[in-house]
């Protein structure tokens, strides 16, 4: 029998989003997934990387996030890893965001899948795009940082 994933437990996160955008507001939405997605989720068979959401009639779609089928799925199923899948949240937060992505420069992007009270959740950002010199000092940031570890670490020894 398939252990049990601790409820806290990340499955797949979006680290290209964090480098692509800025996020301006945070959100939890459930999935809607059938069981061998479930499965292969489990089994930490999931990239977000090229995710990103949509909008429509008024609900949330994830497209783009891929979930590898596993080698034992059913016979009588069959699976497409690129399937669109439903988000889940409350009708008036889903207003609110369709206000904010109708403005300029505004997109919906999911950062991360992770278990919570046994269920998929999806973390979405209302994110905004960054500028290629914006991208540039992020990466600049995150070298300066990797040179003061490698002082700190060289000086404890």
């Amino acid at each position: 029998m398939a252990k049990k994933p601790d409820p806290s437990t990340r499955i797949a996160d979006n680290k290209k989003a964090a480098f692509n955008y800025f996020f301006e507001e945070r959100f939890e939405a459930g999935m809607v997934l059938q069981g061998w997605e479930v499965k292969a989720a489990r089994e930490g068979k999931v990239q977000l990387t090229d995710g990103y959401v949509v909008i429509r009639n008024g609900e949330l779609y994830v497209l783009g996030c891929m979930i590898t089928p596993l080698k034992s799925a059913s016979t009588h199923v069959n699976p497409d890893s690129i399937r669109t899948k439903k988000l889940l949240m409350k009708k008036d937060e889903i207003r609110r965001l369709i206000g904010k992505v109708e403005q300029k420069g505004y997109t919906l992007v999911p950062t991360n899948l992770h278990w919570k009270n046994g269920k998929i959740k999806c973390d979405i950002a209302l994110a905004k795009g960054k500028a290629e010199h914006d991208k540039r000092d992020t990466i600049k940031d995150r070298e300066g940082k990797r040179e003061v570890e490698r002082a700190m670490k060289s000086r404890h020894r």
